[in-house]
């Protein structure tokens, strides 16, 4: 029997080759899609089943006052939470796969703040992940008073029982492959609501929540250390962060492929049109996102973390 490509164990048995176990999940996943995809287009073939469809087309009733559209300052809110997110979920993935930091920074005791003790010293990764942290809270208290004081709150916000049989309806059209029809503009189908949701109002304020918990700044004989212990945070923080990369890449698919003239219009210029401004819009903020991700590096971090802090090596 051949032995190529297989390393001998200590046993004497041949080990599979490291890139084996990737493949057969990729495979795995294809082979589930496809059956998922198989069982959903037999299910339509189902009279009662089609009559549920008609019944239940995919949109959700909303308040006879909600928003219709969507105004200019959610452009520039979709592009900053883009911005920041893909940064922190960068430099959230280096404080977790960094092993020895080669770069710390202390925070100067002599501004605004003041803590008893020298301050604590943290590597300069976790530097720009706290700090990308914070200017993300910032948005996103910008985008809850703006989300409510608009109205559009009602576009996300389930307020009707329906929003459950219709995301059920909903998640079957995706899964056929024949696809709700679109009309973002009006409204959302239920499961893109359900998820809208899920992402403000659950995902965000679990991550702050977990982030603030994994903070090394709280003191050791503290009573939260007890009643919610750190290592409940971290096992809550990578989940909520691997649901963000999920539903980014979700989101940008079905963007794509529901009319991505349209969507990228909706997103980035305000506008119900296939005209090409949201593209162009669009393109210019994946340039800034990835100038971003390229200049995230110690030698452009030390200055700025400099200007807040001590740095040592």
């Amino acid at each position: 029997m051949s032995t190529i490509g297989k390393k001998p164990s200590r046993t004497g048995k041949a080990t599979p080759p490291p890139w084996l176990r990737p493949v057969l999940t990729v495979a795995a996943a294809l082979i589930v899609a496809a059956l998922v995809v198989l069982l959903a287009r037999w299910l339509r073939t189902l009279e009662p089943v089609q009559d549920f469809l008609t019944r239940y087309p995919g949109h959700s009733t909303l308040p006879q006052n909600a928003p219709v559209g969507f105004p200019a300052w959610m452009g520039w809110q979709h592009f900053l939470n883009m911005f920041l997110i893909v940064l922190i979920i960068r430099s959230g993935w280096q404080v977790r796969s960094t092993g020895r930091p080669r770069t710390f920074w202390t925070r100067n005791n002599k501004g605004l703040v003041k803590t008893k003790g020298t301050p604590k010293k943290i590597s300069l990764e976790l530097w720009f992940h706290l700090s990308l942290d914070a200017l993300w809270v910032l948005n996103g208290l910008v985008f809850y008073i703006l989300l409510f004081f608009t109205g559009q709150w009602m576009r996300i916000v389930p307020t009707h029982w329906d929003v459950f049989p219709n995301a059920l309806s909903s998640a079957l059209q995706y899964a056929s492959f024949d696809w709700p029809l679109e009309n973002s503009w009006t409204n959302y189908n239920a499961l893109q609501m359900i998820t809208y949701f899920l992402v403000v109002f659950v995902a965000a304020p679990l991550a702050i929540i977990t982030g603030l918990r994994m903070s090394n700044a709280w003191p050791k004989q503290a009573r939260i250390n007890k009643a919610y212990p750190i290592e409940l945070a971290r096992a809550i923080h990578l989940p909520t962060m691997l649901f963000f990369v999920m539903f980014i890449i979700v989101h940008v698919v079905l963007v794509f492929s529901t009319g991505a003239l349209r969507n990228l219009n909706h997103m980035y210029a305000a506008r119900d049109d296939t005209g090409w401004l949201g593209l162009w819009v669009f393109i210019g903020s994946v340039v800034v996102v990835v100038a971003g991700w390229l200049l995230a590096r110690p030698i452009f971090l030390r200055p700025i973390a400099g200007l807040t802090g001590k740095l040592s090596r």
